[in-house]
């Protein structure tokens, strides 16, 4: 009698692979004898390595069993997963890039969505702001948080200064904005805002300031020897009822548009109830990273003059409000 021989396994068509040797349905089926390109790989796709054992925090699909004298080639560049978020995979590093800023060469859009403190509902009283910084994706890039005592916040109002830390998910502050007490009024064209980034914290990259308008948002964005780099420019009522805010990023010559920082509109409800605010921020890939990371801290200077509420709950309709 011919031997009896077993079915293929499930979405594995070949039925030459005895038991044991199957390819489970959801790992990626390589070509005998190539891995990723190499060729005289062995019949697993992987490179033969006749005495390695699976080399320590190497991940193994579930339910594959890997042969004796096969080594597992490592996963690299996976999602990061921490208390229920996922953040963006640790990038290479790169060079004359500060530590931390690795992640901003890879991406042209940012996300940043404040989170809602349900204190400041309740009570009124003026919480310390919480952002998260995704990419495109949804992955966490960094998370940024207000660092200002009780009685500035309270009594300065959106007017405060601050100092926000943004910390990559080791923990690890990355960048620091500094905020000064300055004037929230064009009337006072002397003493405009200004905010000024570091990377790392103690080091200076770059700072955004106000510039003078009689009706329009306007705002420079400085390297650390305060030259100009690029002019941001916001419209004449800055008011989010039922569509996005736009400020438009330019050339220092203001002739071409070159990226966007857009407050996003978030519903009736989340609008009316909380400050609780959601930007997008778009720039050239090729954009210096450091220019990247003031733009950051444009965004957050942005809101805090336009979007926080004031001790009467409303916003800023324009730079004279």
């Amino acid at each position: 009698l011919p031997a009896h021989k077993p079915a293929p396994a499930p979405g594995f068509s070949n039925a030459n692979y005895a038991p044991g040797n199957q390819v489970p349905c959801d790992y990626p089926q390589q070509a005998p004898g190539t891995y990723g390109g190499v060729t005289d790989a062995g019949s697993y796709g992987f490179q033969v390595q006749p005495t390695s054992p699976v080399p320590p925090g190497f991940a193994v699909p579930h339910g594959f069993a890997v042969p004796p004298g096969f080594a597992v080639p490592p996963i690299q560049n996976q999602p990061v997963v921490q208390e229920g978020t996922i953040w963006m995979p640790v990038p290479p590093p790169f060079p004359n890039c500060p530590p931390g800023l690795e992640y901003l060469t890879q991406i042209d859009q940012i996300l940043i969505h404040q989170q809602i403190e349900l204190l400041e509902i309740l009570t009124g009283f003026e919480t310390k702001n919480k952002y998260e910084i995704k990419n495109t994706l949804g992955q966490r890039v960094y998370f940024a948080a207000e660092d200002t005592d009780c009685c500035t916040r309270n009594c300065c109002g959106p007017s405060r200064p601050f100092t926000i830390h943004i910390t990559d998910n080791l923990g690890h502050e990355v960048i620091t904005l500094e905020r000064p007490l300055r004037c929230s009024s064009c009337c006072f064209p002397c003493c405009l805002q200004e905010l000024e980034v570091q990377a790392p914290p103690g080091t200076p990259v770059g700072y955004v300031v106000q510039n003078w308008h009689a009706c329009l948002p306007k705002f420079t964005i400085q390297d650390e020897k305060r030259m100009d780099i690029l002019k941001i420019s916001g419209p004449c009522v800055v008011c989010s009822c039922c569509e996005d805010v736009n400020f438009e990023v330019k050339s220092v010559d203001e002739s071409c548009v070159v990226g966007r920082i857009s407050k996003q509109w978030t519903g009736f409800l989340k609008e009316a109830v909380t400050d609780a605010d959601n930007f997008g921020i778009t720039f050239p890939m090729d954009l210096d990273v450091k220019m990247k990371a003031v733009m950051i801290g444009a965004c957050f200077l942005i809101d805090f003059m336009f979007f926080e509420h004031a001790g009467d709950k409303k916003q800023r309709a324009g730079v004279w409000q």
